[in-house]
């Protein structure tokens, strides 16, 4: 069972790089030219969607706004800079 387990370990791990890699070959081929800043509203918002269904609650009004600026900062702004860029740099 130990050895399953590796190869199940293995697996799962492999997941996040391909993830991350295929952000250039879907920016560049799936997404509209020139629109880094929907390409990652489409790539975050569903995410952030999915998780708050699933918490099936709000944070408390205090965290609100720390939340969106933490969110906006780590998420938003990080997200379209890799699009910008991914939109940008030459494929060929």
């Amino acid at each position: 069972m130990n050895g399953l387990h590796q190869i199940k370990t293995i697996g799962l791990t492999a997941i996040a790089p391909i993830v991350w890699g295929s952000t250039y070959i879907v920016t560049t081929e799936l997404l509209p030219l020139e629109s880094p800043l929907l390409a990652s509203t489409l790539r975050a918002l569903p995410a952030g969607l999915i998780l708050v269904l699933i918490s099936r609650q709000l944070p408390e009004r205090m965290w609100l706004l720390r939340l969106a600026l933490l969110g906006f900062l780590n998420i938003g702004l990080f997200f379209y800079c890799l699009f910008f860029a991914a939109t940008y740099l030459p494929g060929d």
